[in-house]
């Protein structure tokens, strides 16, 4: 059994707000479809690295694809 002392989540409570956002809350962000394409052909080379891709989509922020790559690609979509 491991005796080494285990790290301890980091918490931080405040109350300002929080940059979490339930998905159920997001709006859906509209691409282009060029935008898309560069989006799936990095993915496919790179995987979720998000600021990585957003490097190569001009005007587009890390957070912006990956919620648009959540809301594309989710598994349990409404009906």
């Amino acid at each position: 059994m491991d005796k080494r002392p285990r790290k301890q989540a980091k918490t931080t409570t405040s109350s300002t707000t929080s940059e979490e956002v339930s998905s159920i809350e997001w709006e859906f962000i509209k691409m282009t479809s060029q935008e898309e394409d560069i989006i799936n052909r990095m993915y496919r080379l790179v995987g979720d690295r998000w600021d990585l891709i957003a490097g190569r989509v001009p005007g587009r922020k890390a957070e912006e694809i990956e919620r648009f790559w959540i809301m594309r690609h989710a598994k349990n979509k409404p009906p």
